[in-house]
């Protein structure tokens, strides 16, 4: 006998149930095997005698029935002790049932079953237990037979509106959308044939009478089936977890918002990521508004007067339908530079009055805009919520961080999605308060930023210059704030004899420390270069200044930091390249500290890198650096550049030397001005998106023709001054520099007598006529010339002293072979 939902009383939840069917007279007419099986007697020697005499003493029939008292159309339920077929007595539960409705012409039968009183006990404290079960509200209880029709139900199945009183043998899909109803019923189904329980399945439960709302229900689901594994139906638990998931979400939100506002340290990006997590997940669109002058630092006037704001960042589809809020983009991830009309007021920290919001830093939260008119007046919706077409809801949290207001978020919903509530402008107002400290954070960052990218500028030579040497165009694009201002710097330096050093550095690092180095580090350069040195001696005098600075920072950090501890912000090294080109020999003679190699653009249009032998960086030590010398064809453009160039994370090194090389043929350097030609290099290479500084420095060359240089060899005797004179003053009256020519020959002949008189052996004279006229004197010797002031009683000492007279520059430098003592005068204006 299969149970089912009109007999849900003993015995018919009991396993050894044994079955009897009386006539009206109380005789025996059926006996059920599970009868035999209990009381071990036969159903031939039972059916057909009085069912008083299976009882242990006859005599207490009459027990029996009185416990029914009025309630024979009922039946009723009591107790009895049965004899027992070996002969001992057992005592049972039973439970009477009338066949018969009591009309005219009925046969009175009864059916009775019973158990042993131990198994009725245990099912007396199961059905509590289901009874209080299906009687409680917390969880829904349903049980469905094989067709998936609800069988039994609890009371709170499904607690909301237009879920009907009575379910009994009605389908899901009977009060429930049908969509959610196909979910659910495909799962059970899944559990009934496959026999694996569902655990944890969480779907949306939304009714006939009201599909936009639902509850979020967790459902466990295990298959009822008979002993021999036949499936029966279904018993589910239906758990109402809507409350527990908007919290989930909530959090969830909150953490995604708070994980995008520490991303970033500009101030730009760090709202755009704001918006993009907001819309659409918490609303169809999402804005943010920013003051000015936070873009560059600073802070709102705190004086209690209206702030105009900026709209920086907006993020949702529905966005794409208002002019106000439209980017140009599809994704509206483009900053905007539409002032908004109701501008927000900043926090109170001055004289005048502030507006209670601005000093509360709550928000606002406006409902039921399609109904509410726009504009003035008491019921009239403000004019930042109605920015959005079709919104039905909006809200808007202030930014406000130490007591000052920087901008507002606001937030709208459109559409089908449900209207923001005051726990949503609670969110709103605990993620604007985090986005405040972050904007803050990024507005003081910026401002730290833009003073160091001020100084790195200012320490740094103009972009372009024009030497008889070479063009030379430069570019410098710092990194972006998240990486910090890095040490790179470039310079174009003009030597002697029209020569001209070309200097691209690195140092290792970010922020002021990095600046302040860099500023350092081009002085000594710069002055080692005044000196005429070779790349490679240069290098390594740069190399010592640097260690010494280390020794200096670690040395005045152990007086009051802790031993063992980094410097903070110490010098950590630097790269660099340093270049020399003379236009007279077409020759470059570079040495590189660490440094990436120049590329050479040849006239012909082949781009090659320079092979160098780069020793260590600068701050390292212990290792000489070796210099290369390269011819280089007039016309040719060498290209110095620092690795935030080639590495920015699209490849290895080589790849971007090779992009390098192609982006130099692609800005056709070699036919365009250098100055235009620079910005097609960097092209793609935004400001404010790079990791790394990124320094360029293109130099085109030319060349200081024969017909502008005069070289004589003078013998080592006083008697050729005189001559060298006259070779002067006819190259002079050649060049057509007469206006030159008494200064030309004293500077001469104090250079030449003093070669012969303290050198010895023979003299090099050499003339170059470039943007200045310079006048060459070389010797074998290495002894240095020094200018002193010569007594009135000396006869001698004067010579240097009118040569620096008469010269606009003049100096001496060391070659292999001696040395080298040159005047510079300025040509004559045309």
């Amino acid at each position: 006998m299969r149970a089912t939902e009109s007999n849900q009383g003993y015995p018919f939840a009991v396993t050894n149930t044994a079955a009897a069917l009386l006539d009206d007279a109380g005789t025996v007419i059926a006996w059920t095997p599970a009868a035999e099986a209990l009381l071990e007697r036969r159903s031939a020697d039972v059916c057909g005698r009085p069912a008083r005499d299976l009882l242990a003493d006859a005599g207490s029939w009459e027990a029996v029935l009185a416990q029914g008292g009025q309630r024979e159309r009922e039946g009723w339920e009591g107790r009895a002790t049965l004899r027992h077929g070996s002969g001992r007595e057992l005592k049972i539960g039973f439970r009477v049932i009338p066949l018969t409705d009591g009309a005219p012409g009925d046969a009175a039968r009864c059916l009775v079953l019973g158990a042993p009183l131990e198994l009725v006990a245990q099912w007396r404290q199961d059905h509590a237990f289901t009874h209080e079960l299906f009687l409680q509200g917390r969880v829904g209880l349903a049980v469905f037979d094989a067709d998936l029709r609800l069988l039994r139900t609890n009371t709170h199945l499904l607690p909301y509106t237009g879920v009907p009183v009575e379910l009994k043998g009605r389908r899901l899909a009977d009060f429930l959308w049908a969509q959610d109803a196909r979910i659910i019923d495909d799962r059970l189904r899944e559990v009934m044939h496959s026999g694996n329980p569902l655990i944890g399945f969480n779907t949306i439960a939304r009714t006939l009478d009201d599909p936009k709302g639902g509850r979020v229900m967790t459902i466990q689901a295990f298959r009822l089936q008979e002993p021999d594994g036949h499936p029966m139906g279904v018993a589910a638990v239906f758990t109402d977890v809507t409350d527990h998931e908007r919290s989930r979400g909530r959090l969830d939100l909150l953490y995604r918002a708070t994980g995008a506002l520490g991303g970033s340290l500009s101030v730009l990006r760090t709202v755009e990521d704001l918006v993009n997590v907001l819309a659409p997940t918490f609303g169809d669109c999402a804005a943010v508004d920013l003051a000015e002058t936070v873009l560059t630092g600073g802070e709102p006037l705190a004086d209690g007067h209206l702030t105009p704001l900026i709209r920086m960042a907006v993020a949702g589809a529905d966005a794409a339908e208002s002019d106000a809020l439209r980017t140009g983009t599809a994704r509206f991830t483009a900053p905007l530079a539409t002032a908004v009309p109701h501008p927000t007021v900043t926090e109170a920290g001055g004289p005048g009055p502030a507006a209670p919001a601005a000093r509360e830093c709550r928000g606002e939260l406006i409902t039921g805009l399609g109904t509410r008119a726009r504009g003035a007046g008491g019921d009239a919706a403000p004019e930042w919520a109605t920015t959005v077409p079709g919104a039905h809801s909006a809200m808007t949290a202030p930014l406000c961080a130490r007591g000052i207001g920087f901008g507002r978020l606001t937030l709208w919903r459109t559409g089908d999605t449900p209207p923001l509530e005051e726990d949503d402008l609670a969110l709103l107002e605990e993620i604007a308060a985090r986005a405040a400290v972050a904007v803050d954070n990024a507005r003081r960052y910026t401002k730290e930023r833009r003073t160091a990218v001020g100084l790195q500028r200012s320490l740094l030579p103009p972009a372009t210059s024009e030497t008889p040497a070479l063009e030379a165009a430069c570019l410098y694009l710092p990194a972006d704030a998240d990486s910090g201002v890095g040490g790179d710097w470039f310079d174009v330096i003009p030597l002697s004899s029209a020569r001209v050093a070309l200097v691209v550095g690195d140092v290792a690092g970010h922020g002021l420390h990095a600046t302040a180095m860099m500023g350092r580090l081009r002085s000594a350069v710069r002055a080692m270069a005044d000196l005429e040195l070779e790349p490679e001696e240069l290098l390594a005098h740069v190399d010592d200044m640097v260690l010494q600075v280390a020794a200096e920072a670690e040395s005045d950090y152990a007086d009051d930091g802790e031993a063992g501890t980094p410097v903070p912000g110490g010098p950590a090294g630097a790269t660099c390249l340093y270049a020399v080109y003379d236009p007279v020999s077409r020759s470059c003679v570079m040495a590189s500290a660490g440094h990436p190699p120049p590329a050479v653009v040849s006239p012909d249009g082949t781009v090659e890198y320079v092979e160098l032998s780069p020793g260590p960086p600068l701050g390292v030590g212990g290792w000489p650096f070796e210099p290369v010398e390269r011819d280089l064809p007039p016309g040719s453009v060498l290209a110095l550049y620092t690795d935030g160039l080639i590495e920015r994370g699209e490849g290895d090194i080589d790849q971007g030397m090779r992009d390098l090389a192609d982006r130099l043929l692609r800005a056709d350097v070699l036919g365009r001005p250098l100055r235009r030609a620079r910005h097609d290099v960097v092209e793609g290479l935004p400001p404010g998106r790079l990791r790394d500084d990124v320094t360029l420095l293109l130099a085109r060359t030319r060349v200081v023709d024969a017909g502008s240089v005069a070289t004589w060899r003078l013998d080592a005797d006083p008697a050729v001054v005189g001559e060298a004179r006259h070779l002067v003053l006819a190259q002079l009256t050649a060049w057509g520099l007469d206006e030159l020519a008494f200064s030309t020959e004293l500077i001469v002949s104090e250079l030449v007598t003093n070669a012969i008189r303290h050198a010895g052996g023979p003299v090099r004279l050499r003339l170059i006529r470039a943007d200045t006229l310079t006048c060459e004197v070389s010797d074998s010797s290495n002894t240095q010339p020094r200018m002193r002031r010569a007594r009135s009683s000396e006869e001698g000492g004067r010579g240097l002293y009118i040569v620096a007279q008469l010269s606009h520059r003049w100096g001496s430098r060391y070659a292999i072979e001696g040395k080298t003592v040159w005047s510079e005068q300025n040509l004559p204006l045309a």
